[in-house]
């Protein structure tokens, strides 16, 4: 018996990496207009400026919301999944190596930026912004975050109004998140076949939640219009101009770190320099605009399962635990150069040992970012460490914003690529699935029949991670058709 049978035509769909680029140069443009509206007769901001900023903020607490139990289920499901797998030390002491590795030499190329371009020689900035931020980073408060305060790892903080209102606000604390996860995850190891159903609740919970953020991600390129245009709105091109060859010195590093080391390692391990380029693009550009590799996580972990075939039961640990140590952004590039304008522009000569220091804080201190503002604490951190003024940290406020999204989108490079490097040199990684074609929505295709891509990877890398995007989305009646078309028939 036959039927006749009408394959779905599927709508032309506008990409979510253009989308996102659409949204960059609509809130750039935005953002010039708000600055030529100036502002409201009482000196406040304009309504687009309002606006922009509105919509950005909103998107920003939306990723800030879902951070949380998105950290607690994502680690307590990747010790599970290591408990089957007879070299997970061996694949923990390797990703920490190579997370050490490539600090390393981001560090040594801030250090050698900085010294070549001299940026605290050569800016327009006025001594007179230099100012102690209110909480900077330290050894000691490093170590004492590591201790949860409460099971949640939540923190009150309350503050008074101009009017003489009290509010209170929540905050949460990643490092604290992650050793609450870690200790629940171990738990249930070792007690074994009882915790089993907390085990399975746990990854049915962190699909939900993967879902749920996927969503909050979709939002990406509304966002970018009101927090690019925002930083152009609250910043402009004389605040900017005034830290010019500091910026760019910053974002010649970022640019080197990712698209020429990371490539080189690509290259000295086998691995296609161009398949990683396009491979990490889409958890990049999320990075970039997001500011946030929280926000970014289950697009980093799709883009490690997905694009480079690092299998699931590595990535579901590497990825998370990387989004809160691995910043070569954050805490190499950034602090090494900020620490060298910051001596330049007091006239304070560094030596070996200081330098030696700023490695040393970059290589080993660079989870004392984690669930904090990341890169204020780590410069204020590698300031202290050195013995240079915290006042330099005021100097370069300014035009954080602006180097925070290269930052991040480094940081999300990383935290994707190492994990394939170091499954590479495993021999687990997938290595049909890291060299196959890109579509058009930046991942690789998914074949609709069995969920893997074309060439025989297997699904396992792709289960769990941050949701089907459009193109990946198929109905259980589109499948049919595709099969009846094969030859395969119907059931």
């Amino acid at each position: 018996m036959s039927a006749q049978t009408t394959v779905k035509r599927k709508r032309p769909r506008f990409p979510f990496a253009a989308q996102v680029l659409a949204g960059l140069v609509l809130g750039l443009l935005l953002g010039v207009v708000a600055l030529q509206l100036g502002t409201t007769g009482d000196g406040e901001p304009n309504w687009l400026a309002v606006t922009l900023e509105t919509v950005g903020s909103t998107f920003v607490s939306l990723l800030r919301t879902i951070v949380p139990p998105l950290i607690v289920l994502a680690v307590i499901s990747s010790i599970a999944n290591l408990r089957n797998v007879a070299n997970a030390a061996r694949l923990a002491w390797k990703t920490l190596l190579w997370f050490a590795i490539t600090a390393l030499i981001a560090v040594g190329i801030g250090i050698t930026l900085g010294l070549v371009f001299r940026p605290g020689l050569n800016s327009a900035v006025d001594a007179s912004t230099a100012a102690t931020p209110d909480s900077h980073g330290s050894w000691l408060a490093f170590i004492e975050s590591i201790v949860p305060a409460n099971f949640l790892g939540l923190a009150a903080s309350t503050s008074a109004a101009d009017d003489g209102s009290l509010s209170t606000s929540l905050s949460f604390n990643a490092l604290q998140l992650i050793v609450i996860a870690v200790v629940l995850g171990i738990a249930a190891v070792k007690v074994g076949k009882p915790a089993e159903p907390f085990i399975n609740f746990t990854a049915s919970a962190l699909d939900v939640v993967l879902k749920a953020l996927w969503w909050v991600i979709r939002l990406a390129p509304i966002g970018t219009v009101g927090l690019l245009g925002n930083a152009v709105y609250s910043y402009g091109w004389t605040t900017i101009g005034a830290l010019g060859q500091f910026s760019i010195t910053i974002y010649v590093g970022l640019a080197l770190v990712v698209f020429v080391v990371y490539p080189l390692l690509a290259f000295v391990n086998g691995l296609s320099p161009i398949k990683y380029l396009t491979g990490v693009w889409p958890a990049a550009q999320l990075g970039f605009v997001s500011r946030s590799s929280m926000g970014t996580l289950p697009v980093t972990q799709r883009v490690a399962e997905q694009n480079f075939g690092v299998p699931r039961h590595y990535s579901a640990f590497a990825v998370p635990f990387g989004a809160t140590t691995k910043m070569d952004g954050c805490a190499a590039i950034y602090p090494a150069i900020s620490a060298i304008f910051v001596a330049q522009f007091f006239g304070i000569d560094l030596g070996v040992t200081d330098y030696l220091l700023i490695v040393f804080v970059s290589v080993i201190g660079s989870a004392a970012t984690a669930g904090t503002t990341g890169a204020t604490v780590m410069l204020t951190l590698t300031l202290s460490t050195v013995g240079l003024p915290l006042e330099g940290v005021g100097l370069l406020l300014a035009v954080d914003p602006i180097l925070d999204m290269g930052r991040t989108a480094t940081n999300v490079a990383g935290q994707a690529f190492i994990p394939a490097i170091v499954a590479k040199r495993e021999g687990i990684l997938d290595l049909a699935r890291y060299h196959a074609p890109r579509g058009v929505t930046g991942f690789v295709p998914l074949d609709e029949e069995s969920g893997s891509v074309p060439g025989g990877a297997d699904s396992d890398a792709v289960a769990g991670t941050a949701g089907d995007d459009e193109d990946a989305d198929t109905t259980a009646s589109e499948r049919s058709v595709t099969k009846e078309k094969a030859g395969y028939g119907t059931s």
